[in-house]
């Protein structure tokens, strides 16, 4: 798989048009149909790239590019603009997309500007093939599943993530902006109390004492560590 590519369009046609041939491409590819649901997608989940129409119900691509971009995502955006509205095309810009194309557009150039912006889309460590076993769990990390005592454990998509870069740097000290920009894609050390969250619903979830965690642990003064 080449890559996570979210795409916020509410044409059905367009959508299913412009996702076939990024899954014929090798990329892996989900759907909003409204602003809101581009927004709330864009934050929550790990994408290398966005491609976003300007055009969109309950909010404009306009408001869900800067909400991003003020959330300190630097996931790669690529906008879709209105035939001729070159100042759709400078507001884009100037608030944080990365590229643009104008509707009606050629699959070949769409998909040329998509190929130029996943190089360079924040790096993500290739997912090790395999499980890991430590304590009483289990972690298939190609099924994307854990299980403690042989019952299924409720990882958000979020929490499996950050696991997966835990055990995939195992015995390394990992700081808190190292994660926010690995696991998140967040720029800025501006959300670090984020990962803290989500490292004490891991430790709830996966440790026999939370409070006295085997496995995640803490490095005073300098972020976690995952030792199995």
């Amino acid at each position: 798989m080449l890559g996570n590519v979210l795409f916020v369009e509410d044409e059905e046609a367009l959508q299913m048009t412009v996702g076939d041939r990024l899954r014929k491409e090798g990329y892996a590819v989900e759907y909003a149909s409204n602003g809101d649901e581009g927004f709330e997608k864009a934050t929550q989940l790990p994408f290398d790239l966005i491609i976003l129409d300007v055009m969109l119900p309950k909010r404009s691509g306009f408001d869900v590019c800067k909400g991003i971009r003020e959330a300190g995502l630097i996931t790669p955006i690529l906008m879709l603009t209105a035939h001729g509205q070159t100042s759709d095309k400078v507001s884009g810009l100037k608030i944080g997309a990365d590229d643009y194309v104008t509707k009606p557009f050629n699959m070949l150039e769409l998909m040329a500007r998509v190929e130029a912006l996943m190089r360079r889309a924040p790096i993500r460590p290739p997912a090790q093939a395999g499980a890991l076993d430590f304590g009483s769990i289990h972690v298939n990390l190609v099924g994307t599943e854990a299980t403690r005592d042989g019952k299924p454990v409720n990882l958000s998509a979020r929490e499996f993530q950050l696991l997966r870069y835990f055990i995939e740097h195992r015995g390394a000290t990992l700081s808190r902006d190292e994660l926010l920009r690995q696991v998140w894609g967040y720029s800025a050390n501006m959300y670090t109390r984020t990962v803290d969250v989500h490292v004490a619903s891991l430790r709830q979830k996966l440790e026999d004492d939370p409070k006295q965690p085997q496995f995640i642990l803490t490095v005073q003064g300098l972020g976690y560590k995952f030792k199995a």
